[in-house]
């Protein structure tokens, strides 16, 4: 059930998708597999876990209560390989991919929020499908796709926020300490997208010394944070300077009201937007480069607070930060990826080195934690270990640099 403090009523209607990293294959339009998918409130039970590549299709019908959502994901639970959105209770839906060969997830969203039930590993063998296809609907379908990935992660964000909020209000910090991290991954992994709505992000995500110089209320994540990890009396805020008890008291109980259920609407506001058909306008009119210029964005947010240690000042959880601003950045670009790697050897070269940037980013990030099990405290790493980030990003942000202007050309 979509949870009533933030989404109103679903609307329903149908819609099938043929995709796989933005290719069209030289394929026939008959699936060469077919698999029956049955969808409940509780289960996401598919008729086999193996194909061929080629074209697939999965036969969709929702016996739940809810309007619910099927998904084929990459290996990594995080990219969108298909969709199909807004599956009415009863009714039956077709998502047809032209599948290359390797390991999948499947999995279905009953109430589209959340991270869904029925997730099950979904294997493809095979010869890789050479791809064919007008250039243009090859760079839409990748649009698509990353338009998928977002509203994915917003529909993830939805109930991890109330459920932190919750927490929070009610006093309970260690379980709002434990959540925060985790909540904030969801948001960091599509950051640019909420910077994109003026005060939006700002509301959501500003740390302290921000909102004050620019003369904004202060409220969000890190206007939470403060209170969860309450600072020494004599402790400074993120610009080294300013007391941080200056102006500010931990919040009585009605203000964690009043701080929790606004981040409740805000993130209700993204979430509206990012199912909005202007959301899609903004995506088709920024077209492939606004896919690149996205994975830019969230390395330079890295670049620009996480690796310094000032976005979560309190907490000291800037590791979740940067791996999920990581993620989401590597996510935008292997959507691109196939386009700059077919610009000769130049492309083949940059897109060569922007793989391997990432893996020596992704190698280093993992010496000190995960998403999964956790990071360490910004406060353990040496000096040592912020230059061997710092390297590394700059590394990869050079190339990275390249690749609008690559995938335009």
């Amino acid at each position: 059930m979509t949870p009533s403090r933030i989404l109103g009523v679903v609307g329903v209607a149908g819609l099938t998708i043929g995709v796989l990293a933005g290719c069209v294959a030289k394929t026939p339009a008959a699936a060469s597999d077919t698999f029956a998918v049955s969808a409940s409130d509780t289960a996401c039970d598919v008729s086999a876990a193996t194909a061929t590549s080629g074209t697939v299709a999965f036969e969709v019908t929702n016996s739940g209560s809810d309007v619910t959502e099927f998904y084929l994901l990459a290996s990594d639970g995080l990219r969108i390989v298909g969709e199909a959105e807004n599956i009415a209770p009863g009714a039956s839906r077709t998502l047809t991919v032209v599948a290359q060969p390797g390991e999948y997830v499947t999995v279905c969203k009953p109430g589209m929020v959340g991270d869904g039930v029925g997730r099950a590993a979904f294997t493809v063998s095979g010869e890789k499908v050479q791809i064919d296809g007008p250039d243009a609907e090859q760079k839409q379908q990748a649009v698509d796709l990353y338009a998928a990935f977002v509203k994915d992660q917003v529909s993830q964000l939805v109930p991890q926020v109330d459920a932190f909020v919750t927490a929070y209000e009610s006093g309970d910090d260690e379980t709002a300490r434990a959540a925060y991290p985790q909540v904030r991954a969801y948001y960091e992994r599509i950051e640019p997208i909420a910077e994109a709505l003026g005060d939006l992000d700002p509301r959501i995500d500003y740390r302290e010394v921000d909102a004050v110089a620019e003369g904004l209320e202060w409220t969000g994540f890190h206007r939470i944070e403060k209170d969860l990890w309450v600072p020494a009396q004599d402790a400074l805020n993120a610009d080294g300077e300013t007391p941080a008890w200056q102006d500010w008291a931990p919040s009585t109980t009605q203000e964690r009201a009043a701080y929790g259920d606004q981040l409740i609407a805000d993130v209700a506001e993204l979430y509206d937007y990012v199912h909005s058909g202007q959301f899609e306008e903004v995506l088709d009119a920024q077209g492939v480069a606004g896919l690149s210029n996205g994975a830019i964005a969230l390395l330079d947010e890295v670049a620009t607070g996480k690796i310094s240690g000032e976005e979560d000042w309190w907490s000291g959880t800037d590791l979740w930060d940067f791996a999920a601003n990581v993620e989401g950045s590597k996510m935008a670009f292997s959507l691109v990826e196939e386009f700059a790697a077919g610009k000769g050897e130049d492309g083949a070269a940059l897109v060569a080195e922007i793989d391997a940037g990432y893996a020596a980013l992704e190698a280093s990030l993992a010496a000190h934690g995960s998403l999964a099990s956790g990071f360490v405290g910004y406060s353990a790493l040496t000096d040592a270990d912020k230059r061997e980030f710092t390297d590394l990003i700059n590394a990869l942000a050079e190339p990275l640099s390249q690749l609008t202007v690559t995938v335009l050309d």
